[in-house]
């Protein structure tokens, strides 16, 4: 499976409109982006029929899913789903799985619990499940920020898929998961040079992020304070999670991720009033040339 060094992550890319989708999906291809992930929101579009919908409407680059939420369906569905799109479209889908967070896990009417336990137990069901399913070549990606997690990841998975993380946490994360797994983190981006238009976007977007307790935790574990969380975060938390400026800073915070031990960066351009696809199709074209693609 050939990605290259930066995709992309973007809400809207699998939730707007499909014929919205499909165009900006082939768009990100023609700019030579190697993957493009699509995530699983509650009361969001299902992510394996947006994968499959992405990979119709492109012929090369690589669809993820970031993530396939485990609680969402049984490990029987979730192998039969992957194996599915992995041999209709050879070499070109990834499956990133998850946990997801108490309270949108509650939401749907289950007991969040001990995540550790539960994707240990899903993915013994889904070895199981697997060895009954044709054969196929789909990698496995664990989303994990822990060192718990980051090492069933390298146990039992391809990899991980970090989100909300700064090139420390990769840096760690790699540590953790050897020379021989993938690791895939998010980065969120700003095109905007204004300090305080720029921040006030990475605020928006981060306000959600830092109500649920995974996010937070691993960001004390990183060296931040209460005091530096509180009130949607302060400067220093903001530009360690949302890379800003003019696209050089952006192309410095995917090298840095890259010295850190990243394998592949997605970039998740933000825009001022919110998810925009369009808007977010136009970042990633301004960077494409400063990235080498």
């Amino acid at each position: 499976m050939e990605i290259g060094r930066v995709g992309v992550w973007h809400p809207m890319v699998g939730q707007a409109p499909a014929a919205e989708g499909r165009r900006a999906a082939a768009e990100i291809e023609r700019l030579g982006y190697g993957s493009i992930w699509v995530n699983e929101g509650y009361a969001g579009k299902e992510p394996f029929a947006s994968a499959a919908v992405l990979l119709a409407a492109t012929e090369r680059v690589t669809v993820g899913t970031g993530i396939a939420n485990l609680w969402a369906r049984d490990a029987m569905a979730m192998a039969g789903g992957a194996v599915t799109l992995a041999d209709a479209f050879p070499g070109r889908f990834l499956l990133g799985v998850g946990v997801s967070h108490g309270p949108l896990v509650a939401r749907r009417g289950h007991d969040y619990g001990k995540p550790l336990t539960a994707m240990r137990d899903y993915l013994d069901a889904m070895d199981e499940a697997e060895r009954m399913l044709p054969k196929s070549d789909c990698p496995r990606l664990l989303a994990a920020l822990r060192p718990r997690m980051l090492e069933l990841s390298r146990e039992r998975a391809d990899g991980a898929h970090t989100y909300f993380v700064p090139p420390e946490h990769t840096a760690q994360a790699r540590g953790i998961l050897g020379t021989d797994r993938l690791l895939i983190p998010e980065q969120a981006i700003v095109l905007e040079s204004d300090p305080a238009r720029a921040r006030a976007t990475a605020r928006a977007h981060m306000a959600t992020y830092l109500q649920l307790p995974n996010y937070v935790n691993n960001l004390r574990t990183l060296g931040f304070t209460d005091d530096d969380l509180a009130d949607g975060g302060d400067d220093r938390v903001v530009d360690a999670i949302v890379a800003w400026g003019g696209t050089e800073a952006v192309v410095e915070r995917v090298r840095a991720h890259l010295d850190a031990g990243a394998d592949h960066v997605l970039l998740q351009p933000l825009s001022p009033e919110g998810p925009d696809l369009a808007d977010a199709v136009a970042q990633l074209t301004r960077l494409a040339p400063e990235l080498g693609l």
